[in-house]
């Protein structure tokens, strides 16, 4: 062997023709925020359809421009649907998503919006592996979904780094 193959490094990552595929490149960085009905409950307990229409006439939407807000009522109530509904009707024209729920629901459906908008014919027969851990909280849900998207294009899915991976799926 001659110097120059012995001094030359070798990027096998790169050179295996691997697809990674990092979840977090899909996190919405919009505030997500809890928004609880609670307070606008009539001690606390009882929905009152024209007080609780007072509250929502006059809150101040526009303090949501750009969030992420998750709908709750945290006291054991019998809330009617239509309180949610009319909430999102407030809230439609400033917030960036919104749905019922906690934040934990949020972020799955944050991301599910996000992952429906790949391009899945980018991973056809490609070997893609899934990053694993990061900074961001990614929710098992998107692991599934992305999962679900890209079994029919890919050659194989592997999850975690190019150094050490699990193989997910090999297309036969």
């Amino acid at each position: 062997m001659d110097t120059n193959q012995l001094n030359t490094i070798e990027n096998k990552v790169a050179a295996s023709g691997l697809i990674t595929l990092n979840l977090e490149d899909y996190f919405h960085s919009g505030e997500r925020v809890l928004f609880d009905i609670k307070p606008w409950l009539f001690m606390e307990m009882i929905l009152k359809e024209k007080d609780f229409r007072l509250h929502v006439k006059e809150h101040d939407w526009s303090s949501y421009s750009g969030k992420n807000v998750a709908f709750i009522c945290s006291v054991d109530a019998i809330i009617p649907t239509w309180a949610y509904m009319l909430l999102a009707v407030h809230i439609e024209p400033f917030a960036n998503r919104y749905v019922f729920g906690d934040l934990t629901l949020l972020n799955t459906v944050l991301y599910q919006d996000a992952l429906a908008k790949i391009d899945v014919e980018t991973y056809r027969d490609a070997r893609v592996i899934v990053k694993g851990c990061g900074d961001l909280p990614v929710p098992v849900s998107a692991y599934v979904e992305i999962t679900h998207k890209l079994t029919p294009v890919a050659k194989s899915i592997m999850y975690g780094e190019a150094c050490s991976n699990v193989p997910i799926f090999k297309k036969k």
